[in-house]
């Protein structure tokens, strides 16, 4: 029997590291080291001087903090960070993996929408914004080790956008953030505190993985404000029911609800908005 760990607390880190491995399942790589990244740029033409040391440093961050872990787990107590440290500039170019956000491989979908407005109204939908994995061969040349939405070798594969999935954890830190949310004071003495939890939960599978990280790495401020949409969503359409109700016991001569008598004659306030910290809007 598997273990499931219980999820505590949501952190960015730990988002991040799910929203990775889950958007890999849509991936095909010619070998899986290649499926970690360094960089992430939107197109091959940023690609320069700057943006390259910038992917050193980052490779050299991440090595470091993984023999860091792996030293403190054979020695059996805390060391300092300092002596596991990686020099960067001892990084080739070659070792380098930079992810480019592109819809090369993306089939074209004429007549999908009326009015093209980006890039991605002329291909086919996806679930997340599609992307290469890249590296630098000896001659200095830029060769595609990864696809997203592809399954099968790189070259003979095909386009598919369906063969993936969320990881099962990923799911229970979606959950847990619902559970949390639903607890707010300013939510949780509706009587249909359930049904915001559902619709949030709804939500969150649709939207989970259109989490962009090369536009942010907070993904916590995006899914806390697509679940916010959604509560407020289910308040407005109870209170819009609620005051149809109302004026139908009235137009009949009989006693509106309590909310309705406590607000005083006629409609209930309108439409109600909760308020978050900032984020990114779905």
């Amino acid at each position: 029997m598997t273990l499931i760990p219980k999820i505590k607390y949501l952190t960015n880190k730990d988002l991040l590291k799910e929203i990775h491995r889950s958007k890999n399942t849509y991936c095909t790589y010619t070998d899986k080291a290649y499926s970690d990244y360094d960089l992430i740029v939107s197109s091959l033409e940023k690609l320069n001087i700057r943006t390259i040391a910038e992917a050193k440093r980052n490779r050299a961050s991440r090595m470091s903090k993984i023999a860091h872990e792996a030293g403190m787990i054979a020695a059996g107590k805390k060391l300092p960070a300092k002596e596991f440290e990686v020099d960067y500039k001892k990084i080739t170019k070659e070792e380098l993996v930079f992810r480019i956000m592109t819809f090369e491989h993306i089939p074209l979908a004429p007549g999908r929408k009326k009015t093209l407005k980006n890039t991605a109204d002329s291909h086919d939908k996806v679930n997340f914004p599609p992307f290469q994995h890249r590296t630098f061969d000896a001659s200095n040349n830029l060769i595609c080790v990864g696809k997203s939405h592809w399954k099968g070798p790189l070259d003979t594969g095909e386009f598919n956008k369906e063969h993936g999935q969320m990881t099962d954890n990923l799911a229970r830190m979606f959950l847990k953030l619902c559970e949390r949310y639903a607890t707010r004071g300013n939510v949780r003495g509706y009587t249909y505190n359930d049904e915001m939890r559902g619709q949030a939960i709804l939500q969150l599978t649709q939207i989970g993985l259109q989490f962009d990280e090369s536009k942010s790495d907070n993904p916590f401020a995006y899914y806390t404000a697509a679940v916010t949409n959604s509560f407020v969503r289910i308040i407005n359409i109870e209170k819009r029911n609620q005051n149809i109700r109302d004026d139908i016991l009235e137009i009949n001569g009989m006693n509106p609800s309590w909310t309705r008598q406590n607000s005083g004659s006629g409609p209930a306030a309108g439409p109600v908005t909760i308020t978050t910290g900032g984020g990114e809007e779905d």
